[in-house]
C-alpha cells in the first residue's frame, strides 16, 4: 500500500492558492486514475484506488498547512506504511519557479511548515517528496505570497505541471525516484 498525500489548507477560500498545490495534485491524480478522494479518516480526506496495478491511499490533510502531520503520521501508521518507500508528499516550493517540480528521496523541510510538522511527527526527515514551484516571494511577505493565487500565465505553469507531478508519482511506484528525479528536476541558475 502507498500514501500518496497533497498538503494544503482546507477551507474553501484557499482553493487556488500557492500554498495549495499538493491539494490540486491529488485533484489531478484522482481524476487521471478515477479514484475519489472523499472519506474522512485520520484529520484527514482520503480516496483508495488502483494505480498501474499499486493499490494507493490518496489523502489531502484537514488540519491545516501547519499540522499536516497529525493527518500522515496517523494514516502512515493505521496502513502500515513504509515511509521511506511508500509515501510520497507533494507539497509547495517558493525557491523554485513556478511549474517546475523537484523530486526528493528526503531531506530538510526548507522552511516549509507543513513539512517540518511531518518530519517532527514521524520523527525523520527520509520521506519522498515532490515539490511544486509556487515562484519566489518578491515582497518579504511570505505569508501573503503562498496565500496568495497566480496570475493567468503562472496558472497555466502549474497547471500544466500536474502532468509532471503525474508522471513523477507513477515512476515513485515502480520503486524509480532516481529515474522520477532525472526526468523532472530541472537544474535553475
Amino acid at each position: 500500500m502507498y500514501l500518496i498525500v497533497g498538503l494544503g489548507n482546507p477551507e474553501r477560500k484557499y482553493d487556488g492558492t500557492r500554498h495549495n498545490v499538493g491539494f490540486e495534485a491529488i485533484d489531478a491524480i484522482s481524476k487521471k486514475f478515477g479514484i475519489e478522494v472523499n472519506h474522512k479518516e485520520h484529520k484527514g480526506v482520503v480516496g483508495k484506488g488502483i494505480i498501474n496495478g499499486h493499490k494507493v491511499i490518496l489523502a489531502k490533510p484537514m488540519t491545516y498547512m501547519n499540522l499536516s502531520g497529525e493527518c500522515i503520521q496517523p494514516l502512515a501508521d493505521y496502513y502500515d506504511v513504509d515511509p521511506t518507500t511508500e509515501l510520497v508528499v507533494i507539497s509547495d516550493d517558493v525557491s523554485l519557479s513556478t511549474g517546475n517540480i523537484r523530486v526528493r528521496k528526503k531531506g530538510s523541510a526548507g522552511g516549509h511548515n507543513g513539512l517540518k510538522n511531518i518530519i517532527a511527527l514521524l520523527g525523520s526527515n527520509e520521506f519522498p517528496r515532490i515539490r511544486v514551484g509556487v515562484g519566489e516571494c518578491e515582497n518579504g511577505d511570505m505569508v501573503a505570497h503562498v496565500l496568495g493565487r497566480y496570475d493567468a500565465e503562472d496558472r497555466e505553469r502549474v497547471d500544466a505541471s500536474m502532468e509532471k507531478v503525474i508522471g513523477a508519482v507513477e515512476l515513485f511506484l515502480e520503486d524509480d525516484l532516481d529515474a522520477a528525479m532525472n526526468k523532472y528536476n530541472i537544474k535553475e541558475k
